[in-house]
């Protein structure tokens, strides 16, 4: 095994860590992507209080296992986004809820705040969002002009700009996971986003293949244009279910319903062909660790994570260090 296995514990928030790191050490994990939601990881105080981050490390350390990257996406997400619907009221204390601009405000302190925490956890990556104001004109009708999308990438620049001096302060870097809903979705964007921030080192991607697969985006494509900037990476399976009735759009129809165009799917019941990833991210030298996202609606969750640490366990290898007909010469 060339790369730590992590799980992410995004999914597992309504878990006391304490009881999930039990659980996922006995899975085979070597560590955790602690959310920085449910009681994993309480940023603010992770921000200001180091025996506060000693006890939720040694929860990791009773289990043999290790930290290596944070998850602040539900902060990041109200950042850039409009607010302006009940959806993300959960997102953000109770009296920011109804208040899209007190709850960007919040947003942009507390993932300040995540820098702060990564670097008194020891940690050099938090990953996340970035939420969009523009994630609504994604279909040009009616016709969306130019300039309403540049002040979308505008606006992203001036509300991370002040964020991302914190985490150069730091030395922690922000890694956001290329989404629908994001600032950047696809390859293209990814680039328009990079460009936006000036290419700022600290600004770079969590890899996650999934959310490319079912746009028809080659994850492959993305790993090599974008090697110098994968800080982390997320390994979820997805399923297209293309059947002449359904799209990619969803039709409005939640995840795990029968009717929908794609789906999530737990490692290696879906699509995604994880050894070419697994050989790109060999060439271009990603030496980090491969954190499962559990999401797969038809599947029970603890049986799909001890499966999906397994399958990583046995997909992950080192890449060769010499050619495989040099004994020829022997």
């Amino acid at each position: 095994m060339t790369r730590p296995i992590t799980l992410f514990t995004g999914q597992w928030a309504d878990m006391p860590l304490e009881k999930l790191a039990q659980k996922a050490a006995s899975w085979g994990y070597d560590g955790l992507e602690l959310a920085c939601w449910g009681d994993h990881l309480v940023v603010e105080r992770a921000a200001g209080d180091t025996d506060y981050c000693k006890k939720q490390l040694a929860i990791l350390e009773n289990n043999n296992l290790k930290l290596f990257s944070i998850s602040n996406h539900l902060a990041g997400q109200l950042i850039c986004d409009l607010n302006n619907d009940c959806r993300s009221d959960a997102f953000a204390p109770s009296d920011c809820a109804g208040n899209p601009e007190k709850k960007r405000q919040w947003a942009i302190e507390n993932m300040k705040k995540a820098a702060q925490a990564a670097k008194n956890l020891g940690i050099k990556v938090v990953n996340g969002f970035t939420g969009s104001s523009i994630w609504h004109l994604l279909y040009s009708f009616p016709p969306v002009p130019e300039d309403m999308i540049e002040q979308g990438f505008t606006q992203f620049a001036d509300l991370w700009g002040p964020i991302l001096d914190v985490f150069d302060e730091c030395g922690v870097k922000f890694a956001l996971e290329v989404h629908p809903t994001e600032i950047a979705f696809d390859i293209l964007t990814a680039k328009r986003t990079l460009n936006a921030v000036e290419n700022r080192p600290t600004f770079g991607f969590n890899f996650d293949p999934s959310h490319l697969y079912w746009q028809m985006v080659n994850p492959v494509c993305f790993l090599k244009e974008f090697s110098c900037r994968i800080f982390h990476v997320h390994m979820k399976d997805a399923a297209l279910q293309l059947n002449g009735r359904t799209g990619i759009l969803s039709s409005h129809l939640n995840f795990g319903h029968t009717d929908r165009g794609w789906d999530f799917r737990s490692l290696g019941h879906g699509n995604i062909n994880f050894e070419e990833i697994i050989r790109t991210l060999n060439q271009i030298g990603y030496n980090g660790p491969l954190s499962v996202e559990w999401e797969d609606c038809g599947m029970d969750r603890e049986f799909g994570a001890a499966e999906s640490c397994k399958f990583m366990k046995k997909m992950d290898f080192k890449a060769s260090t010499v050619a495989f007909d040099v004994a020829f010469d022997a």
